[in-house]
């Protein structure tokens, strides 16, 4: 390797939005998220399903019968 051309890494914290602190390494001295694992919908449980327009009937009626068979 080439000296001398290659970022700092050092460990930094990644700061959310909802107040939660990471450590992590990077070459950011400083990083803000607006989402993290402890409050995205996904992880926490709190999802929900929105139907916009009917697509998931849609979808279930046009595939209803590959899962008859």
């Amino acid at each position: 390797m080439k000296t001398d051309i290659h970022p700092e890494y050092a460990t930094t914290a990644i700061k959310c939005a909802c107040g939660n602190i990471l450590e992590a390494g990077s070459t950011k001295k400083d990083i803000r998220v607006e989402i993290c694992s402890k409050c995205h919908p996904f992880f926490t449980g709190k999802q929900k399903l929105i139907d916009s327009a009917g697509r998931i009937e849609r979808f279930r009626k046009k595939y209803e019968k590959f899962q008859n068979q």
